[in-house]
């Protein structure tokens, strides 16, 4: 099992005394400083969140405007639970790393298992063909590990496999990766995920691939439009 899983979040900036902020004249120049209460540290500039300006959504036909929020509404729903499985997996990581002995690991390991699935199974039971490939893509999103991986260490081989065939079978592949830079259903998962979170529709949890949304959106709109 990788030993964690790198999640980077983004952190909100001076909240106290940030209505308050005041400018104070430097010397004889016109330049301004900026102060903070509860600061006494002048600076020129206050470090913000990383603000994304979104283009008009543009679609070359109905059929793809309709695929488009067939795919968002999927996507909302089951991003809730790749989340919630990429915070159980850390904490997981985060608890075996304090204990020395193997057996209170295995332990220790198959109790979470067993809660994690106690608090999955149902509801997973209710996804559809998609939105269960939609998760396993979204899984790999927030752990950078396909979903046959995590149960292959956190079961048997076996078991891995068993999961794998029937997977298969509901035309699920349990082995598929989250490539928004190669796929353009994954850079359309990823765009709703940005507006998402922009919108505070979604806890926005950083991918712990290495990618660019700014630089995909680009990419992928002179594709779009070369093909026109």
């Amino acid at each position: 099992m990788k030993k964690c899983f790198h999640l980077i979040l983004i952190s909100l900036v001076g909240y106290i005394g940030i209505s308050q902020i005041k400018e104070q004249p430097l010397d004889s120049l016109t330049e301004k400083m900026i102060i903070i209460q509860g600061d006494s540290i002048f600076q020129q500039s206050i470090a913000l969140d990383e603000v994304y300006v979104f283009g008009r959504l543009e679609f070359s036909s109905y059929k793809d405007k309709l695929k488009y929020y067939i795919l968002r509404r999927k996507t909302l729903k089951v991003y809730p639970y790749a989340k919630m499985a990429s915070e159980r997996l850390e904490e997981l990581n985060d608890s075996l790393m304090k204990i020395k002995s193997k057996r209170k690991k295995k332990k220790y390991t198959k109790q979470l298992q067993k809660y994690i699935e106690g608090e999955f199974s149902d509801e997973l039971k209710k996804l559809t063909r998609t939105e269960g490939q939609i998760l396993v893509k979204l899984i790999y999103r927030q752990t950078g590990t396909t979903t046959y991986g995590l149960v292959k260490e956190l079961r048997s081989g076996w078991r891995a496999f068993w999961y794998s065939t029937t997977a298969k079978m509901f035309k699920i592949n349990l082995k598929e990766e989250y490539q928004p830079e190669n796929v353009h259903e994954d850079y359309l998962i990823e765009d709703i995920l940005q507006r998402a979170f922009a919108a505070s529709q979604l806890v926005r949890q950083e991918s712990v691939l290495d990618y660019d949304y700014s630089s995909l959106t680009n990419k992928w709109s002179k594709i779009e439009k070369e093909k026109k």
